[in-house]
């Protein structure tokens, strides 16, 4: 009988560590398939949330942010692409001009947890948005992406032309910060272990064997 284990994503749609940990998550999860049924539950954290319309070019933001400068830019990327390469995902920092606010992505994160899509549409962000250069805070193109993996593009459209969700997302945000997480990607696993940075497959896999095998 496979066990079940509850791994809980906290990550934002622009960290580009995100899409890696997500896929080394996802490798792991792989290995484990005919031992244990991991269900991931995605969780919202912003890096900019204050971040205005429109968003802000990629370069000026993270030289403002970090105090990078060309070189420091261009080592990151060359590490970033790296880490991509070794999950399979593909970063176009080219196409990836801007950094965008992605409150509304998140509320259509959560959205998606009801139906059962959120790992799909978290994949189809990241691609949308690294891969792509897309705006992801576009309602527009975020209604498009929500409508390419099974969901309604008129109830996304619905969802981002409220306020639905904007509460909820906002409390779990909170509480992951109030609990001292500031920085992502983070794995919770079965609310026992957490997990900071982008970890490698094989790290995931023996936290995830660890916490099988106490269950």
């Amino acid at each position: 009988m496979s066990t079940p284990i509850r791994v809980d994503f906290i990550s934002d749609v622009v960290c580009p560590w995100c899409a890696i940990g997500l896929g080394a998550l996802e490798q792991a999860i792989q290995r484990l398939a005919d031992e244990a049924v991991v269900e991931i539950n995605f969780e919202p954290f912003e890096l900019n949330p204050n971040m205005p319309q429109g968003g802000q070019n990629a370069v000026v933001h993270i030289m403002q942010k970090y105090g990078s400068n060309a070189a420091d830019i261009a080592r990151g990327q060359n590490s970033i692409r790296a880490g991509g390469n070794s999950v399979g995902f593909h970063f176009d920092f080219d196409k990836r001009t801007h950094f965008y606010n992605t409150f509304d992505a998140h509320r259509l994160i959560f959205w998606a947890g009801f139906e059962g899509l959120q790992r799909p549409l978290s994949h189809a962000l990241f691609a949308a948005y690294f891969t792509d250069g897309q705006d992801i805070s576009s309602h527009k193109v975020l209604a498009r992406i929500a409508s390419s993996v099974g969901l309604s593009e008129d109830l996304a459209n619905e969802v981002l032309s409220s306020n639905l969700y904007a509460n909820e997302v906002r409390e779990r945000e909170s509480y992951f910060t109030s609990r001292g997480i500031h920085s992502v990607p983070v794995v919770v696993i079965n609310g026992r272990q957490i997990i900071t940075g982008a970890q490698t497959a094989d790290y995931y896999e023996q936290s995830l064997r660890k916490i099988a095998a106490q269950i």
